[in-house]
């Protein structure tokens, strides 16, 4: 027999063209899932590897980058400082679509100050908070996203409110809010289709079970929790540009989203008839399923029309990394007049 032929996708990619080194996470880490469905997303939508850039701070989460699209430019920065690399990054290059992998200590811990002013700013960028409420890499300490009450096993129990990321977002104004869960792997591969063709802060929150430190079954990070507890808002498609868009009016309504690039999201409306344009609605919605400790998973808010940090610091159309230096140096006469005014 053979060797097995390899599929390829629009642009003459195989699969494995945009896999990483493997992964050294625990068997069964949700983040594992996060990594397998980035792959698949990107493999899907004809996206070449070389026109992303990946960023991470520290953290299990952050191990993540490694382990997908070995050919994409990528920097492990320092701890909860991962949106300021992007923000460099992506201003010097704007054709590059970006994608930060973060994690609940990285981002709601360290990092929550650079994690809600680049929300504000509507960086183009794919957020991904891989959240599983404990410091994997260190051991299991208690993390800011965990519940009340909390107890793990040689940690003292947790007395604090938790921060929910997803309210975070929507407060700091990101224009594209979701929650996925890790157990959930075509919802999340959806939303990361999505994602990739918003043009804006794209904050996905990925409950990512933590197998080895936060897993008991009735902890709200956990396998077993999430799969009892998860309330789909919508079924979701991600629909390219060049594909007829088909809908099905027998099962449900449904809600076309447009985004900049000619690609579409179908909704269809489950259980909540929801729709993800109004941030006020998506408030209480995430208030009343905090009270009933529901994992609602989905997409939660978009704005696809509003103005990104690009748009607001009238960026120029050629990218800034390939402005020559003489373009860039000020002339000596315009320098002496500067320097008249200062006299």
């Amino acid at each position: 027999m053979g060797a097995k032929k390899e599929t390829l996708n629009g642009i003459g990619l195989s699969k494995e063209d945009y896999a990483g080194a493997p992964s050294t996470l625990c068997r069964g880490c949700g983040h594992n899932a996060i990594v397998n469905q980035m792959i698949a997303a990107c493999y899907e939508e004809n996206i070449p590897p070389e026109k992303v850039v990946k960023f991470s701070g520290i953290g299990c989460s952050s191990k993540a980058p490694t382990y997908f699209l070995s050919r994409s430019f990528g920097f492990n920065g320092l701890h909860g400082r991962m949106p300021s690399l992007a923000t460099g990054a992506l201003f010097a290059d704007t054709s590059l679509i970006g994608i930060g992998v973060s994690g609940d200590g990285d981002s709601a811990s360290i990092g929550m100050g650079q994690f809600k002013h680049v929300m504000r700013r509507n960086l183009p960028l794919v957020y991904i908070i891989a959240n599983n409420g404990v410091y994997g890499l260190t051991k299991g300490q208690i993390s800011a996203t965990a519940e009340e009450g909390l107890a793990l096993k040689n940690q003292s129990q947790n007395m604090y409110m938790p921060i929910d990321i997803v309210w975070e977002a929507l407060v700091g104004r990101a224009s594209f809010v979701a929650r996925g869960f890790s157990g959930d792997p075509k919802q999340l591969k959806d939303l990361f289709k999505a994602a990739l063709h918003h043009r804006g802060m794209a904050v996905i929150d990925v409950i990512s079970p933590c197998v080895t430190f936060n897993n008991k079954d009735d902890t709200l990070h956990s396998y077993a929790w999430g799969k009892l507890h998860e309330v789909a808002l919508h079924e979701l498609s991600f629909v390219p540009a060049a594909e007829i868009v088909t809908v099905d009016y027998e099962k449900g309504q449904t809600a076309k989203v447009d985004l900049h690039d000619g690609t579409h999201i179908i909704l269809k409306k489950l259980e909540h008839g929801y729709e993800p344009g109004d941030r006020g609605a998506a408030l209480q919605l995430l208030e009343e399923a905090n009270r009933k400790q529901e994992l609602v998973t989905g997409l939660i808010y978009i704005d696809p029309d509003q103005k990104t940090i690009f748009d607001i610091d009238y960026l120029p159309p050629k990218r800034l990394n390939r402005v020559p230096a003489e373009e860039l140096r000020p002339s000596r006469e315009s320098l002496n007049k500067v320097n008249a005014l200062m006299v």
